[in-house]
């Protein structure tokens, strides 16, 4: 069986920087992420 492949425009529009930054939860994640050393990625559509 072949797994559904998703469009990486559609998979950066959802879970991407940008998303994240539009939401108050996502800022949170990235905050806690840059928090712990995690490299952020801007945009790389």
């Amino acid at each position: 069986m072949e797994n559904h492949r998703i469009s990486k425009i559609k998979k950066k529009r959802k879970s991407g920087f940008l998303a994240k930054m539009r939401t108050p939860g996502g800022r949170k994640v990235l905050k806690r992420r840059r928090r712990i050393g995690r490299s952020l990625k801007l945009r790389n559509v």
